[in-house]
């Protein structure tokens, strides 16, 4: 009997993913801490500490954190990315908390963190297509591109979405933030994250094993020039920008005139002259529901001020020195001055002392039930002429879905006992000034968030962004300044000048080219005038619409999907490999 020795089978040609990535930066233990890191780092990119580069910086840990790719790898990367989100989301949302309670807190940083925990699952798929290996900057756009389309299904869903804590937010202040100019918020976050990526990738060639060094110094280098050209490469786009203009240094400081220049220079339309009135509360964090008849007097005087300072010259003395409408913020009247004869008479006879419209936020319940949160332009002499609903109200803020079910694990839903009903009618209300119809962007509070909302009202003809807005329930936490940064971004998406006006602060005056000229501070009583260019043009990110984001989408689906299907071809040549390989010490 002779013995047949069968020579070993050849290994495949193309080596896995896994084998590639196998390294002490890839263990359990490091990942985990990379994913704290990275939530943290992501924590302080956003206001108020507003260390934007750690937006990058937390992208490229995270990166890190969720490169293993051996054995059960998407559900640890889902417990890595859940892991990210809970260290990210609880510090950023701790308004949310101040506001409510702690379960309500933590049920919305929770349900926010499993969209991270989904991205370190869609991920792993994504990368493991063929087309991705040995090309890093493939990988790089691959992890971008996912990263972004998770980041918008999240603010789409469910209940309308939460597009809160998007990295686009976190640079409204940096040049890379001017790229909302030509893709709106889907483009800033994909340069942001594209960055965070190249610069992992960058540092991982560097700390590598020594062996080699040099040779891999100028591809790092590369990707690191490549990191900074997305970071500040918009800085070269052709913003509506006025180069008189200064930003502001700060709440507080000196506004210098008495009329605010948001950039007059850009107008396209003429000039419109607003006043935006910050009344404050007495008692921080009880919210102005609890301080209705102060408010609402509070927002009176603030009024009147103004019309003393111009009837004193403090404007101007010529003809088109006076103020052509007061901004008032949500709910600076809750109680309906159509309904109310006295409050109605009170916000006339401020009209009538400062000459000009008041735009008054306030709450209309309809016999129907329910309750309306609604702009209403009031005219001197002739009440409201236009009125604006709110199209989408905050889920378990301003109403509550599920409410029975929601209250077994919180009694917090009580807090709202009338739910808010959408409006059906787009953010615009046509304001008459110097014989001239101005049409306003009125987005209430969070609706400045929905890209949607805003970019309506802007293509059907708004030439100015107000965003009144009542932050009396958060007290001195960040959800203000966060909310401020999204109306700077905002004003570079649509090239508009913005106000955005506040119960308790912070109010702010932008640019069409984002830069913040004023702002107040927290729990203040204050006011602003302002002459904000009208602008007619459509920024391409305007006229792009959805289209940024159905991309995004399906380039996403796109790459998931090509990484299964390389996925389950390797494991059956796996299979067949295995399947024609003899056993150990077999043959005879």
């Amino acid at each position: 009997m002779t013995s047949t020795t069968f020579p070993a089978h050849p290994a495949p040609a193309r080596v896995t993913y896994a084998a590639r990535v196998s390294s002490p930066w890839v263990s359990r233990p490091v990942t985990l801490l990379l994913a704290v890191a990275s939530g943290a780092a992501l924590w302080a990119a956003f206001p108020d500490v507003g260390a934007w580069p750690l937006a990058i910086v937390a992208v490229a840990l995270l990166y890190a954190a969720l490169r293993r790719d051996t054995g059960r790898a998407a559900g640890w990367n889902a417990l890595v990315g859940l892991l990210a989100g809970l260290t990210f989301w609880l510090p950023h949302i701790w308004w949310a908390n101040h506001a409510t309670d702690t379960v309500p807190w933590i049920a919305l940083a929770v349900l926010q963190s499993l969209f991270l925990a989904l991205f370190g699952v869609v991920c792993t798929w994504a990368r493991r297509a063929a087309w991705l290996r040995d090309r890093p900057a493939a990988r790089a756009a691959a992890f971008a591109v996912v990263f972004v389309a998770v980041e918008q299904w999240r603010s789409e869903i469910p209940f309308g979405g939460f597009p809160w804590g998007r990295l686009a937010w976190t640079v409204a202040g940096a040049p890379t933030g001017r790229a909302a100019w030509l893709g709106s918020t889907t483009l800033v976050s994909l340069l942001v994250a594209g960055a965070g990526v190249l610069l992992a990738l960058a540092v991982g060639r560097l700390v590598a094993s020594p062996a080699g060094r040099g040779r891999r110094l100028p591809s790092a280098a590369g990707m690191l020039a490549a990191a900074t050209v997305l970071v500040l490469g918009p800085a070269a786009l052709p913003l509506a920008s006025d180069p008189d203009l200064a930003g502001t240094p700060g709440p507080g400081a000196p506004r210098g005139a008495a009329v605010v220049d948001a950039g007059t220079a850009t107008a396209e339309a003429g000039v419109l002259r607003a006043g935006a009135v910050q009344g404050n509360v007495s008692e921080p964090g009880l919210g102005s529901f609890a301080n209705r008849a102060e408010v609402l007097n509070n927002h009176l005087d603030g009024t009147h001020a103004i019309a003393a300072a111009q009837d004193a010259g403090a404007y101007g003395t010529g003809d088109g020195d006076a103020v052509d409408v007061v901004l008032w913020p949500e709910n600076g009247s809750d109680l309906d001055p159509q309904v109310a004869l006295d409050v109605g008479a009170a916000i006339d006879d401020a009209a009538r002392a400062v000459g000009a419209p008041i735009l008054v936020g306030a709450q209309e319940f309809p016999d129907t039930g329910g309750r309306y949160n609604v702009a209403l332009l009031w005219e001197p002499g002739a009440g409201v002429t236009e009125r604006y609903a709110k199209q989408h109200p905050a889920p378990f803020g301003e109403y509550i879905p599920l409410r029975g079910f929601v209250r077994i694990f919180s009694d917090q839903v009580d807090r709202v006992q009338t739910d808010m009903i959408p409006g059906d009618e787009p953010a615009v209300v046509h304001l008459p000034a110097d014989g001239r119809d101005v049409p306003l962007a009125t987005v209430i509070c969070f609706e400045v968030a929905y890209d949607e909302i805003v970019r309506d009202a802007v293509a059907r003809g708004a030439q100015v962004l107000v965003v009144p807005t009542n932050n009396a329930s958060f007290g001195y936490t960040a959800e203000s300044t966060q909310q401020l940064a999204m109306t700077r971004l905002q004003a570079i998406t649509t090239g508009r000048a913005a106000v955005q006006v506040s119960t308790v602060g912070v109010s702010g005056v932008v640019a069409p080219d984002g830069t913040l000229v004023a702002r107040t501070g927290l729990f203040t009583a204050d006011h602003l005038v302002a002459d904000l260019p009208l602008r007619t043009s459509l920024t391409p990110a305007v006229r792009a619409g959805y289209w940024p984001g159905w991309v995004v989408g399906a380039g996403a689906a796109a790459l998931v999907a090509a990484g299964l299907v390389t996925g389950v071809r390797e494991r059956r040549a796996a299979r067949a490999a295995a399947a024609v390989r003899p056993a150990p010490g077999a043959g005879a």
